[in-house]
C-alpha cells in the first residue's frame, strides 16, 4: 500500500486522517518514521502551517508527508480562535481550558456562528504541492454537549448534522467535518495527476 506521513504529533487528528484515508493508503505516524519533533507553526494562515508541517516531514522522511491546519472560526470573536485554536487558553494549555476561554468570551453573544476550517497539503519529495480545503458551518453552543470528539467539538453545533460534533458518530462527523471535506477534496486532486506515491 502507498505510504503518507501524516505531520502531526496529534493522535486525534492522526485517527481521522487514518478513517478517511486508510482504505486507500498506509498512513504513517511521526513515531512510526522514529521522529520526535515540535514544528513550529508561525504561518499568517491555515494554509502556510500545513505547508511548513508537511514541507519539514518531507524533509526529514523523504517520504509524501500530510500536513493539516485546523481551527474554529467565531464571527462575532472576528474569526478567533482562528490559527490559535489550539492554544487559545496559552501556550501550554489543553481542550478544557481552551473551551473554557471560548464560552466566557462568547457569555452574553447572542450571535454564535461559527465554522471549523481546514487546511490541508500534500507535499511530495520533488517539492510538488497538492491541497485542498474544507469548512463545516455550525454555531457555538451556551454548554458543552456530547462526549466523543476532542478540541472544540462539544461547544459545535453542525448546521449538516443538527447536532454537536461530540454527539456524532466518527462516520457522520468525518462526512461533514472540515477536515472531512478538505481530505476528500485532496483525494479527488490526488486522483487527477500522474503521481506516484
Amino acid at each position: 500500500m502507498k505510504e503518507i506521513v501524516a505531520a502531526t504529533n496529534n493522535p486525534d487528528k492522526l485517527r481521522e486522517i487514518r478513517e478517511i484515508l486508510g482504505t486507500q493508503y498506509s498512513i504513517l505516524s511521526l513515531k512510526d518514521e522514529g521522529i520526535s519533533i515540535e514544528i513550529e507553526e508561525n504561518g499568517s494562515n491555515f494554509y502556510e502551517n500545513a505547508l511548513i508541517k508537511a514541507k519539514t516531514v518531507t524533509k526529514l522522511t523523504g517520504k509524501p508527508s500530510l500536513a493539516d491546519d485546523s481551527g474554529l472560526i467565531v464571527h462575532a470573536l472576528g474569526g478567533a480562535p482562528g490559527i490559535y485554536s489550539a492554544r487559545y487558553g496559552g501556550e501550554d494549555c489543553d481542550s478544557l481550558l481552551n473551551r473554557a476561554k471560548l464560552l466566557m468570551e462568547m457569555k452574553g453573544i447572542e450571535e454564535r456562528d461559527a465554522s471549523f476550517y481546514s487546511s490541508v497539503v500534500l507535499f511530495f519529495p520533488d517539492s510538488t504541492i497538492l491541497s485542498a480545503d474544507g469548512e463545516a458551518k455550525g454555531m457555538i453552543l451556551h454548554e458543552e454537549r456530547g462526549t466523543k470528539g476532542f478540541g472544540y467539538d462539544s461547544l459545535f453545533f453542525s448546521y449538516a448534522l443538527n447536532k454537536s460534533f461530540a454527539e456524532a458518530s466518527a462516520e457522520e462527523k468525518n462526512f461533514v467535518s472540515h477536515r472531512g471535506v478538505a481530505l476528500k477534496q485532496l483525494l479527488i486532486k490526488l486522483s487527477t495527476i500522474n503521481k506516484e506515491i
